[in-house]
């Protein structure tokens, strides 16, 4: 039996992102300043055997059983469809999150290759406000994602929408709408601090409450039961299909948080807005064996604090912004 991964509080650690690239397509105001960022060099990213090794360790050892690829962007990692393969036969639950510009190019291949589910982020359904977000009029490639999401039969398909008071909390509706239409699960996240300008401000926050009671009052719902995920699922009481509202910032998960991160050059990471990195990259290519990363990584998971106090006056900022770090 797998040995499990529990931090001092008792959480139990099986949800495992792992961030393929820091890479972007998109240059969003969320995620990264008007002048970029300078991207990691090829030679320091993990190549697809040394995620592959990292991966099956943790779901051997430690009993991970999910696994999801972000970025940065991660389709934008030549031969995404490859990894893939080499994950699936480790049994987990695979999915992906994606901006969906190239999701109309790869989504066959991708479902091909084992994925079978995804989450596409679209922050905004007007063509002018996702141009002035992203720096790409891209919108319809991303609408064109979705459906190819769809036709290639991944399932389910979510699409990702960060809510900003008085950038794009207007659409709330329109976002509901579309989801039932398309029959895709819509899932709004709260604005968190992880904007590469640090621009981030309480009051730009759009909470779950004020979420649900604007959608409610169009399209009736009731609470859908909840796991360890993050988001507050709701079943609309017509039938057409469910919403999510991934509450960090005014509910906090914490408490029942299981997910560790590993990023592009291989760092583990036990929170995402954890202030510490535990190298597994220099010890995996000096030869280190399975013990000694097993031992990184459970003295990191072991490290976990109680929770990130957004909000909270002693609350400290991460170092990398969410491009960086993956979502």
């Amino acid at each position: 039996m797998a040995e499990q991964l529990v931090d001092t509080f008792g959480r139990v650690h099986r949800d495992l992102r792992i961030s393929v690239t820091d890479r972007c397509n998109y240059r969003c105001t969320y995620c990264m300043p008007p002048e970029g960022l300078e991207w990691l060099p090829r030679s320091e990213l993990l190549t697809f055997e040394e995620i592959e090794r990292l991966a099956r360790l943790l779901v051997e050892r430690f009993g991970v059983g999910s696994i999801r690829l972000t970025g940065g962007e991660p389709t934008v990692r030549a031969r995404l469809a490859k990894l893939v393969e080499m994950l699936v036969p480790l049994g987990t639950d695979l999915a992906l999150t994606t901006n969906g510009a190239t999701l109309g190019l790869l989504a066959e291949d991708l479902a091909n290759a084992g994925l079978r589910r995804i989450n596409i982020s679209i922050d905004s359904l007007r063509a002018d406000r996702f141009r002035e977000f992203t720096l790409r009029d891209d919108l319809h490639r991303v609408l064109d994602g979705v459906d190819a999401a769809l036709a290639a039969g991944l399932d389910p398909v979510k699409v990702n929408v960060v809510v900003m008071r008085g950038q794009n909390d207007d659409e709330l509706l329109d976002f509901a709408e579309f989801g039932r239409r398309k029959g895709v699960e819509v899932r709004f996240i709260e604005y968190m601090p992880l904007d590469a300008e640090e621009g981030w401000r309480a009051g730009s926050v759009v909470g779950l409450a004020e979420i649900t009671e604007r959608i409610g009052e169009v399209f009736p719902f009731e609470a859908h039961r909840q796991g360890s995920e993050p988001a507050s699922r709701f079943r609309y009481l017509d039938g057409k299909g469910f919403f999510g509202v991934v509450a960090s910032v005014t509910q906090s998960f914490c408490g029942s948080c299981d997910r560790i991160r590993l990023t592009a050059d291989g760092q583990f990471r036990n929170c995402l807005f954890g202030l510490e990195e535990y190298d597994l990259r220099g010890p995996l290519r000096s030869g280190a064996g399975d013990d000694e990363l097993a031992e990184i990584v459970r003295g990191a998971v072991g490290d976990k604090w109680a929770g990130h106090s957004i909000g909270k006056v002693h609350f400290i900022r991460p170092a990398r912004s969410m491009s960086q770090i993956g979502g």
